[in-house]
């Protein structure tokens, strides 16, 4: 199945900020990246941007990107993510995550859009809930089941 790596695993303790970079993440079933302002009971659990969006904005000219810069939690390389379907099941790490959402209305007042002057999320960013609980960490495999 599709094959991808995530690169970075982002965390922010306020929502609507950019995430810091964190050595590995503990994903809860039916909760999220434990610690994370955006974890809770709800369908998107977990934000995940692929590199190759963030690199499309660095192509545009915007500067000082980098992991977690536009909230994402989990940042991929090597897959489409925006391409994948609402239902499909992913293996990152030891969990088990469920695509719930493409994109996302961008809410006034983002820190990302004010710093960065463009978000990439809406369109790009995809959201899933945790079915299966464990850890991920830079460099694990993410493939399609």
């Amino acid at each position: 199945m599709i094959k991808g790596r995530v690169l970075a695993i982002n965390i922010s303790t306020q929502k609507g900020t950019i995430k810091k970079p964190i050595e590995k993440g503990v994903f809860k079933t039916n909760h999220g990246l434990i610690g994370d302002a955006h974890a809770g009971d709800w369908h998107r659990q977990v934000s995940l941007l692929a590199y190759e969006s963030i690199d499309k904005m660095r192509k545009m000219g915007v500067e000082g990107l980098g992991s977690g810069k536009f909230a994402e939690n989990i940042t991929t390389k090597g897959i489409i993510l925006h391409e994948l379907s609402i239902g499909t099941k992913l293996r990152i790490g030891s969990t088990i995550q469920e695509v719930t959402q493409i994109g996302k209305e961008c809410h006034t007042g983002c820190e990302i859009a004010t710093k960065v002057g463009k978000c990439i999320m809406p369109t790009e960013g995809i959201f899933t809930k945790i079915i299966r609980e464990g850890v991920i960490k830079p460099g694990d495999v993410i493939e399609e089941i």
